[in-house]
């Protein structure tokens, strides 16, 4: 089919005096300040477009603020000739304090999620954005109670099955990794949770088990997105799941989103973001008076302290996370913060004796975190490959080895960005001893399964 040459956007580019080049190196330059990476539009791009092909959102969105501030005007889309479903920038990175737009927000970054929008995917992790979110979670009201009046009616079944579903989910994850079941869990998300939020009819009962469990699911989806290092677009599903969670009036599933941020800044390289993220969420965890949530927040404070290099306060906030962890009664404890045991704070603790250089700690605690659930299999790779990089750092190498070795024999059943860059974290910290035979092999098959860059 032939199409129309876009006579709107020809005039507009002579009215601003840019040349085709120029947009399109403004375009690349705008996006990757909204935190779009790796947008490589030139004046080929900008010619299609003025013969008529309308580019993938968020391009029109761009160039409509483009020529805004270059005519000192508002300029839309539809000025562009560019009409059409144009999706926000920051979908999913906004918290709605106000029920069904939040609904709305929530649902639209699920539907884009599923087509696999490129400007989801490329999306950067903002420091703004989550700043904003728990500042918004520490300090808004609640926007209203979740209620709802459409023709599906939503009961106790409904909020069961995504519970199971979301544990279910949550188990092939854990298994197999994220890049597994991730696309699953989003369609299920889109076509089985949306229509229950936007078309079902609930009142504030129902609706704050429907909000909670919604809250789940979404949470699973953006850590899975985290593990498979799209940190922008997890960012975007952990801040709707915060937003969902002020919807339920849940404290402590609030508080977890908050951890789990935390724990993705530290990730990152951003631990002062992630010192305000744990602070946030110890804040939580108090409220709903969960010591296991309260003991995960500290410990998270703690690692960010680690990466800061800062031991005096690591040491501090790892004896807050202490007597918090010994108050627990797991029992009475919310589902979602059961995977949190002694295995796991053990890691934790080896995870900050190693960044502060202290090996003897490092392997004590990584070897205690090994007591751990079997079906972790993604954990068990990670504290593995924690072990054998202590043990490196002691100078221990054939125990080195062995636990490393360990590591990538599970590295290779799971699909997991982050897995990839626990092996090239092991081969980056065993190379310089690869003298040694046992290591030089070693250091070759890390290098089969996360080739250096």
């Amino acid at each position: 089919m032939r199409r129309e040459p876009n006579h709107l956007l020809r005039h507009l580019i002579a009215e601003a005096g840019i040349s085709h080049k120029g947009l399109a190196r403004r375009l690349n330059d705008l996006g990757g300040a909204h935190g779009l990476a790796g947008l490589t539009y030139d004046h080929s791009s900008v010619l299609r477009w003025m013969a008529g092909q309308r580019p993938r959102d968020p391009v029109p969105e761009l160039l409509a603020e483009i020529f805004a501030l270059r005519l000192g005007r508002p300029v839309t889309p539809e000025d562009l000739g560019m009409a059409g479903g144009a999706t926000p920038l920051d979908l999913g990175q906004r918290f709605s304090d106000a029920w069904q737009e939040g609904v709305q927000i929530v649902t639209a970054l699920w539907r884009a999620d599923m087509e696999r929008r490129r400007f989801l995917l490329d999306s950067a992790f903002t420091v703004g954005a989550g700043s904003a979110g728990a500042l918004r979670w520490l300090t808004s009201p609640p926007g209203g109670f979740p209620e709802a009046e459409g023709p599906r009616r939503v009961g106790a079944p409904d909020i069961a099955a995504i519970r199971e579903v979301t544990r279910s989910f949550g188990e092939l994850d854990n298994r197999f990794g994220g890049g597994r079941v991730r696309a699953a869990v989003v369609r299920y998300l889109d076509s089985a949770v949306a229509p229950l939020l936007k078309d079902g009819v609930y009142g504030e009962a129902t609706g704050r088990a429907l909000a909670s469990a919604a809250a789940e699911a979404t949470r699973l989806a953006g850590w899975m997105a985290y593990d498979l290092e799209q940190h922008g677009l997890a960012q975007r599903h952990l801040i709707q799941a915060l937003s969902l969670a002020r919807g339920a009036g849940d404290e402590g599933l609030g508080g977890e989103v908050l951890a789990g941020l935390a724990h993705q800044a530290i990730y990152i390289g951003q631990p002062r973001h992630a010192l305000d993220l744990a602070r946030a969420a110890q804040l939580s965890a108090r409220s709903a008076a969960v010591p296991s949530l309260l003991a995960e927040a500290y410990v998270m404070e703690a690692h960010a302290h680690a990466a800061l290099s800062d031991g005096s306060a690591c040491a501090l906030a790892l004896h807050q996370a202490d007597l918090a962890f010994d108050r627990r009664r797991p029992e009475e404890e919310p589902e979602w913060i059961r995977y949190f045991d002694e295995a796991y704070l053990a890691a934790k603790y080896a995870h900050c004796f190693r960044d502060l250089g202290d090996g003897t700690q490092a392997v004590r605690y990584a070897r205690r975190s090994l007591d751990m659930d079997g079906r972790f299999v993604r954990g068990r790779m990670f504290n593995l490959s924690l072990l054998a990089s202590a043990h490196a750092l002691c100078g221990e190498l054939d125990e080195a080895c062995l636990a490393g070795a360990s590591a990538l024999d599970l590295a290779t059943g799971l699909q997991s960005a982050r897995t990839r860059s626990y092996v090239a974290d092991l081969r980056r910290r065993l190379t310089p001893l690869s003298a040694e035979p046992v290591v030089a092999a070693l250091v070759e098959r890390a290098g089969q399964l996360a080739p250096a860059a």
